[in-house]
């Protein structure tokens, strides 16, 4: 073999061996949506495109839109339902929860068939004012007496926030210039999405309770669960496919980081008796579907402690959920 040949395989070798590590960052990095959010004080994602390959959406009744939405559909083209394909939301805790903007403002990152020039062309109608910024416009539309931002992303890409000041918005289109680098992204992601489990269609990390606390706690489901509304918490739902291949179950995961193994052990006795008190609560089978898949759901949960975090786990089959 000679030398030139030699050469032209090790540079070869070298290319796939690069492309592999690439291959291999990127699945272990978090999706563009995510890394593209602000700081923030909570992260939910969702995937929707796998949801509507497991669903059969078509099955279901045509949705009531409320006459406001109906006119954007049919101005746009676009339906939020139909349409997005991802979903990335930054969660930002107002210094005033009972100030003009509410408890919790959000940025959001929307991935799908949601661009285009109707789009733009209803949001020019309906903005108070537009700002230029890195080469785009961001809209200013008003909604229940706060600004939401716009702006078109990328192709696919739409950037949203109700934060009171335009530099959140901001933030989403400087970081989409560097979007490329697969761990880049805000503190926060950095720090937990390593705990997130592998394959999950939705997640959500940090201070994702924000959205269901009253009086500082969270409730859901008209139970109190005994957590602060900043409580640093992991929550994730992962699919198990069933032998043929087809959607078997969701698995359900909740993780909360205590402060330390004492605390983490009075968590773990306390949402245990709140689990063993709604079972109590739900009854007995029957009084439709929506009661069926809390009684599925408190039935399978467990509850479990690891040094300074209690972990959550529950399974729905997928039977019990809308469209399957």
């Amino acid at each position: 073999m000679s030398r030139r040949t030699r050469r032209t395989l090790l540079i070869v070798a070298a290319v796939l061996v690069l492309l592999a590590v690439a291959v291999f960052l990127r699945s272990k990095a978090p999706p563009e949506a995510a890394r593209l959010l602000p700081e923030s004080d909570g992260i939910l994602y969702i995937n929707l495109a796998p949801i509507r390959a497991f669903a059969h959406f078509k099955k279901l009744p045509p949705p009531q839109r409320v006459p406001d939405y109906q006119e954007f559909v049919d101005a746009t083209g676009i339906d939020w339902e139909r349409d997005i394909d991802q979903a990335a939301i930054g969660l930002h805790r107002m210094p005033d929860p009972n100030g003009p903007n509410g408890p919790v403002a959000y940025s959001m990152v929307l991935v799908g068939k949601i661009t285009g020039q109707k789009l733009n062309s209803w949001l020019d109608a309906h903005a108070v004012s537009r700002e230029m910024y890195t080469g785009h416009t961001i809209y200013s539309i008003p909604s229940e007496g706060r600004t939401v931002r716009v702006a078109q992303v990328g192709y696919d890409m739409i950037g949203v926030s109700n934060y009171p000041t335009p530099e959140m918005i901001h933030s989403i289109l400087d970081r989409h210039r560097t979007a490329a680098l697969p761990f880049a992204g805000s503190s926060l992601l950095q720090q937990h999405f390593h705990d997130v489990p592998l394959l999950s269609l939705a997640w959500g990390v940090g201070q994702i309770g924000l959205p269901f606390s009253e009086s500082g706690n969270i409730r859901i489901f008209g139970f109190d669960l005994p957590l602060a509304s900043d409580s640093t918490i992991i929550a994730s739902a992962a699919p198990a496919l069933s032998v043929h291949g087809s959607l078997g179950s969701v698995q359900l995961r909740v993780e909360e980081i205590a402060a330390d193994e004492d605390t983490a052990a009075n968590q773990a006795a306390a949402i245990g008796t709140l689990v063993t008190v709604a079972r109590a609560f739900t009854g007995p089978a029957g009084g439709g579907r929506a009661k069926a898949t809390l009684q599925q759901l408190l039935k399978s949960a467990e509850v479990s402690q690891h040094g300074e975090r209690v972990v959550v786990t529950a399974t729905l089959p997928a039977s019990s959920l809308p469209g399957l």
